[in-house]
């Protein structure tokens, strides 16, 4: 089941590699035939998708592997570290496009005449839209059904560069049709789209920050996993409970009390229910460790 979960991560990820790699090339060469330098920024932009595809193809492959000595609960974590080298790509690229937008809008305000962009330039910023939310509605698809983050986040990456061609399309269509003044909406549009992309960058990468400082599971899935282990009629109580995630799995500690009169094989029985109940709520392959308190019940009675 890993093994196909990481076939189909790396089959979609390949997928949108390539596609990125015609897009890419097509924009630039618009850009810079088309006269418009607003597709070639897009044509740059659509770039870091190739940066973002070879990590998550590198790193899904090392989150797949087994546990071994050095990594006794596997290496999942590779893919949350791949989930924010994303996010990462995504804020840079979105600080590069708000700053050349903000310079471009300060120069049209002190005077410069932005060029008139060729149709060529519009015509592959619409297809552009197209190609790349077809990719990011497949690959975001295919992320939630393998339970991906890694590719999820690569699907967003796709939408931010379709929002990036939108912009694109809605400054060189301005530029074309509505003449020599209203150029600047090229800019305008893609300080906007700057913002929308920075906004993704941090959606994605706050949750990774979060599991690799060992950041402790919602409250709302905490009280679900309190409630199973309560729910065995032989747990007294139970505390200490530290919860992370471990990139796809999650991983838990708990100490329940049990009554000292139940025998050692009572006990382990008791701690296998509790362990098949918690593993309902999070899943089966959860890291869980429990440790059991004898507590004298008589005394509490008096």
């Amino acid at each position: 089941m890993a093994n196909q979960r990481i076939k189909e991560a790396q089959r979609v990820t390949l997928i949108g590699f390539f596609a990125n790699l015609l897009l890419s090339l097509g924009k630039i060469t618009a850009g810079i035939v088309g006269k418009s330098s607003a597709m070639l920024a897009d044509g740059v932009h659509s770039l870091s998708d190739f940066i973002t595809d070879v990590i998550v193809i590198i790193f899904l492959r090392l989150s797949g592997k087994q546990s071994d000595d050095e990594h006794t609960y596997g290496h999942g974590k590779y893919e949350t570290f791949a989930t924010l080298l994303i996010s990462i790509a995504l804020l840079i690229v979105a600080l590069i496009l708000f700053w050349e937008s903000a310079h471009k809008i300060w120069r049209s305000i002190q005077g410069d005449i932005i060029p008139k962009p060729h149709l060529i330039a519009l015509w592959a910023a619409l297809i552009s839209i197209v190609v790349k939310e077809a990719l990011f509605r497949y690959t975001k698809r295919v992320g939630e059904r393998i339970d991906s983050p890694a590719v999820i986040a690569n699907g967003w990456h796709h939408r931010s560069d379709a929002y990036s061609s939108i912009g694109t399309t809605i400054g060189i269509a301005g530029a074309i049709l509505l003449g020599e003044k209203w150029r600047v909406l090229d800019p305008i549009a893609g300080l906007i789209v700057s913002i929308f992309i920075a906004k993704v960058a941090w959606d994605l990468g706050k949750p990774s920050i979060d599991e690799l400082l060992e950041h402790a599971l919602p409250t709302e899935m905490c009280e679900k996993i309190g409630k199973a282990i309560i729910a065995n009629k032989d747990v007294i109580s139970f505390h200490k409970l530290k919860t992370r995630k471990i990139g796809n799995d999650i991983a838990l500690d708990v100490h329940i009390q049990l009554d000292k009169n139940h025998s050692f094989v009572e006990a382990h029985n008791i701690t296998t229910q509790v362990e098949q109940a918690i593993k309902q709520e999070l899943g089966k392959n959860a890291y869980i460790s429990i440790h059991t308190e004898p507590i004298d019940t008589s005394l509490s009675a008096h």
